[in-house]
């Protein structure tokens, strides 16, 4: 049923296709453990981490005198002496990293939020939060710095004439245009034939670059035009698209709920799909100071991974956090601040004009038969593919 020829909007565009630069708060440190220094005597493996007394080192436990080493639970109280191991007596965090993972990280993100709320991870190099309270917080509170989101408070000082309805009005035509493409095929790829393209585009169209040239500028000068220090979300708006409209097909109910749902319902089932899906899993920041958190404490000068997919899916912050639930009342994504920026007002207008534009060009858009998005990525994460058929 798949017709090739028909699988990207223009052939000459898709091998200009760049590589996804990534964003200064998504960047993480070298993954590969460090070796151990050849005038330095090899520690155990159960020491890693920094050195006592040098930044980013591991506090100690109170009342023992001695350092809590890294892969470990930072509790207040020494586990072993309080009781508190868990079952099978098991003291090693999984990472984030396990090989598997980047096909489903959910049950080590609930290990590391039951077990391990503040570990030390040696691939990562880097402390790990896995909590929403404590990832909600290192996002925000300004002892954790190094990093940006958009929607942060320096965005709404960074961006400045910025014409709201301008870029709505070119988000809804692009996603038409887009939709109308791939209407007359009896099969598509909407990643590959539409969510990879809407983004740029939208940026194209707001900055007045041609179609024809926009995936080789808008990345660069043009996407910087427009959002500034935000402009690279443009590969990150494409992968939180492609999760939320893997989350809405993979439900016919989902579908008919939202097929000619308002505003306000759609908004909702965007904020639900960052929540339970978002596109960037793992956000780093360093500390400046001390900073208590569950399970201990995080010392001043460390770098600390944030486990954005655990935050989401935390059942001490969300009821079914597993479940896609766009009528949700307990919304909380952590992708994107609160604060006035162009990338996230065109990412949520992009997930409303995508639906719009989708179902009006095919009403009996479906998933094909046997096909179900797969979400994999570590430090990104979304499908690869959105195999549909556009007739029914």
């Amino acid at each position: 049923m798949s017709d090739a020829s028909n699988r990207e909007p223009d052939r000459s565009m898709r091998s200009e296709r760049p590589e996804e630069s990534g964003d200064p708060w998504t960047r993480l440190p070298p993954m590969a453990p460090a070796r151990p220094s050849a005038a330095a005597p090899e520690q155990p493996a159960r020491a890693g981490g920094p050195p006592a007394g040098a930044p980013g080192a591991p506090p100690r436990i109170p009342g023992t005198g001695g350092p809590a080493a890294p892969g470990r639970v930072r509790t207040l109280v020494d586990p072993a002496a309080a009781g508190l191991l868990p079952p099978g007596g098991r003291t090693v965090a999984p990472s984030p990293l396990t090989p598997g993972a980047t096909l489903d990280p959910h049950g080590i993100h609930r290990t590391l939020r039951e077990e391990f709320p503040l570990t030390y991870d040696p691939l990562l190099r880097a402390w790990v939060l896995s909590r929403y309270a404590d990832v909600a917080t290192a996002l925000t509170d300004e002892r954790f710095t190094h990093g940006h989101r958009p929607g942060d408070p320096p965005c709404a000082r960074a961006h400045v004439d910025v014409d709201v309805e301008a870029l709505r009005a070119v988000t809804e035509r692009t996603a038409h245009v887009l939709a109308r493409r791939i209407a007359e095929r009896s099969q598509a790829d909407l990643v590959a034939d539409f969510c990879h393209w809407l983004p740029a585009g939208t940026v194209a169209a707001a900055v007045g670059v041609p179609y024809r040239d926009m995936m080789r500028l808008v990345r660069g000068r043009a996407a910087g035009a427009l959002a500034g220090e935000c402009g690279g979300q443009i590969a990150v708006r494409e992968k939180a698209l492609a999760s939320f409209l893997g989350n809405v097909l993979a439900d016919p109910d989902q579908v008919a709920a939202l097929r000619d749902a308002p505003a306000g319902l759609v908004a909702r089932a965007w904020t639900e799909s960052l929540r339970r899906d978002p596109p960037v899993q793992i956000a780093v920041r360093r500390t400046s100071a001390e900073v208590p958190v569950s399970g201990g404490v995080v010392p001043a000068g460390a770098s600390v991974a944030l486990l954005v997919g655990s935050a989401g899916r935390d059942p001490e912050r969300f009821r079914e956090p597993d479940r896609f639930d766009p009528f949700r009342d307990d919304p909380g994504q952590l992708t994107y601040g609160a604060g006035f920026c162009p990338a996230v007002l065109l990412a949520g207008f992009e997930a409303e004009y995508a639906l719009r534009a989708l179902f009006a060009a095919m009403p009996r858009l479906r998933l094909a038969d046997g096909f179900r998005p797969t979400f994999t990525g570590l430090i990104t994460r979304a499908p690869r593919s959105l195999i549909v058929r556009p007739g029914g």
